[in-house]
């Protein structure tokens, strides 16, 4: 396949994420869009110019074409996937990777049979202040992680659910939007091994909550907490502090996570940095700093990073195992909340 040529990618679901994705790919000079499937609108492809497709498995018959993005709800990932699979059509999977921790079991074999790349779509790994914060974590800058504290608040519009599937199980803000958060706290801070969790769906009395809150601990023993609402009006979340989607008010005094270490404490996304210097007790006045990050957003490096996994010149950064991890953990919060009871991450992973 010559790097010099745009890949032709094709899309999977017309929906907010299949229009977004339509609109990062007319960015980057290195990707096109092919043409887009979904059973229930055309209006993707019109406006794009593109061959429409009701069925995903026509689309995927297409000749020229170098791989997929699936964008449609949550319970059709797993299927649609192993389809991309069995076709040998690279494919970008968006997040969640499947509606349970089951069927990402099952993804996870299906991209172990495969040789066909697979990658998930936790695009905030791809942030560079994400980016930045890991290396600062991982050379010992803050010294041993001891507490994480997070909050993604933010007020969704009604219309948001006038899709019937985003009120029922299968989807809530633990299943779209908290996911992320602790796939990135995972990515952070290490792998998170027990959970306790409450949730509420008193605003909307939807059969999904509308607000939850965790407390976690970490594999090296650092104790978390994290609360998300998408019924609040708040400035706290990573959407209104990254400038990562122009969709979102940016607010530069936000900001979603506090990680505090033995040696120094980080505010993200700032990427503010408090430390000591010299001896450290709580009588000294701390010193701030501000860590260096690259430029860029989220969906730009996922997507330049897809085309290098598409080339087969890069592996998948998030994997479907990694992903199903991340599933596990929120499948454990979900069971804490139900059960009023601190859950192993362990237990769901064995279960």
């Amino acid at each position: 396949m010559a790097s010099t040529q745009p890949l032709k990618i094709g899309i999977i679901g017309a929906g907010i994420m299949g229009r977004a994705h339509a609109g990062f790919l007319a960015r980057e000079e290195q990707t096109e869009l092919a043409a887009v499937a979904d059973p229930y609108t055309t209006a993707l492809a019109e406006d794009a110019g593109v061959p429409h497709f009701t069925d995903h498995r026509q689309l995927l018959r297409m000749e020229k074409l170098d791989a997929v993005i699936v964008a449609n709800p949550n319970a059709f990932h797993v299927s649609t996937a192993v389809d991309c699979l069995d076709a040998g059509v690279p494919v970008l999977l968006e997040k969640p990777a499947a509606a349970s921790y089951a069927e990402a079991a099952d993804l996870v074999a299906a991209a172990g049979r495969s040789s066909t790349p697979l990658l998930v779509g936790h695009h905030r790994r791809h942030h560079p202040a994400v980016r930045a914060a890991r290396r600062l974590i991982g050379d010992g800058g803050l010294g041993r992680i001891v507490a994480v504290n997070g909050m993604w608040l933010t007020k969704k519009a009604d219309s948001y659910f006038d899709q019937v599937w985003r009120r029922e199980p299968g989807a809530g803000v633990m299943l779209i939007n908290l996911v992320h958060d602790l796939d990135l706290i995972r990515h952070l801070c290490g792998e998170i091994v027990s959970i306790q969790a409450r949730t509420s769906n008193s605003v909307r009395g939807f059969d999904v909550e509308d607000t939850a809150g965790v407390v976690f601990e970490t594999e090296s023993g650092a104790l978390g907490s994290f609360i998300a609402s998408d019924a609040a009006t708040a400035p706290w979340g990573w959407d209104q502090a990254t400038e990562d989607d122009p969709t979102y008010p940016y607010n530069p005094t936000s900001f979603c996570y506090s990680i505090a270490g033995t040696e120094a404490s980080l505010s993200f996304p700032q990427l503010g940095r408090y430390y000591h210097e010299g001896p450290s007790d709580w009588t000294r006045p701390l010193s701030l700093r501000f860590e260096a990050k690259e430029a860029g957003d989220s969906y730009t490096n996922q997507l330049r990073h897809f085309a290098a996994v598409i080339r087969r010149e890069a592996a998948p950064a998030v994997t479907a195992a990694d992903a199903a991890r991340t599933l596990a953990v929120v499948e454990a919060a979900a069971r804490a909340a139900a059960e009023g009871c601190t859950v192993r991450v362990a237990d769901v992973l064995g279960g």
